[in-house]
């Protein structure tokens, strides 16, 4: 009812680790799930994947869960140029503190890996709106389908990230989900549910928000950032385009104090950006 700005909003990851925990996930997936992991394991698995600078989430598969659980992995790599995903499986949960973290013990693939957050312990709007999404990406394309745990945002829920590239949508639930999977596929974006690419900061997210929203572009690999000049309550970002760069300079403020999830006791402001000018050279 907000309508709350969803530019520039994508948590950061550069490279994230995404790891099969198949079945009910407490309000933590690693450390409140106690019929699937172990509390000590999996605050070593998080542990360790977190010091050496990945983001870890739990990944499963949407609808009835297999009897037999599966431990699949996916490594991906997010910078722009040099996007990767690996995966693997190993024999159970333990095997996590094993994997080689740049991905190197799996396999690479083509992807993409689509996850949709549905995380109900963490967030109900998660849930309810998380789920019928990655219900009806899973209908086109289940191969690719993951639900996953906590990616930040629940404000915009349903969100959902496609990896390698790291784009980090919000509200899938209102438009057509698997639509932006299918554009994805086409090397597109919709920019008008897109949060921003986990791998920029949150003012190139923004800059790039306005900038499609300027010229029409909608290639997910356009407008990579040149430079990021900071001023005193501007931001100033030029980002590459075919016949040269675009300038765009955000009005770096503060929300108003205001409840970001549904289980939010306490009102809280929020970072937000705001055009200023945009000028191409």
């Amino acid at each position: 009812m907000r309508d709350d700005p969803i530019y520039g909003t994508a948590g950061a990851g550069r490279s994230w680790a995404m790891l099969e925990l198949s079945g009910g996930w407490g309000q933590s997936a690693f450390l409140d799930s106690p019929l699937l992991i172990d509390r000590e394991l999996g605050r070593s698995i998080c542990r360790r994947i977190e010091t050496e600078g990945l983001r870890v989430t739990a990944i499963r598969r949407p609808g009835r869960r297999d009897e037999t659980p599966r431990w699949r992995w996916f490594i991906a790599h997010c910078e722009e140029g040099s996007e990767a995903l690996y995966s693997g499986e190993v024999d159970d949960a333990r095997g996590y503190l094993n994997i080689a973290l740049d991905g190197s013990d799996g396999e690479r693939v083509d992807g993409p890996l689509v996850a949709v957050c549905a995380h109900g312990k963490h967030d109900q709007c998660c849930a309810v709106r998380g789920r019928s999404a990655a219900s009806a990406i899973a209908a086109e394309y289940p191969e690719i389908t993951w639900e996953c745990s906590h990616l930040g945002g629940d404000r915009f829920a349903a969100t959902m990230l496609i990896l390698p590239e790291g784009l980090c949508y919000g509200r899938v639930d209102s438009t057509d989900s698997a639509g932006l999977v299918a554009k994805y596929l086409d090397g597109r974006l919709d920019h008008r549910y897109l949060r921003g690419r986990t791998s920029l900061p949150h003012p190139v997210q923004a800059a790039q928000y306005f900038a499609r929203e300027s010229l029409g572009e909608d290639r997910i690999h356009a407008l990579s950032p040149l430079k990021v000049e900071h001023a005193e309550h501007e931001i100033r970002v030029e980002l590459r385009t075919d016949s040269g760069s675009v300038n765009v300079v955000l009005a770096d403020k503060m929300s108003e104090p205001l409840l970001s999830m549904c289980r939010a006791t306490v009102p809280g402001a929020v970072r937000t950006f705001e055009l200023v000018s945009l000028s191409s050279d």
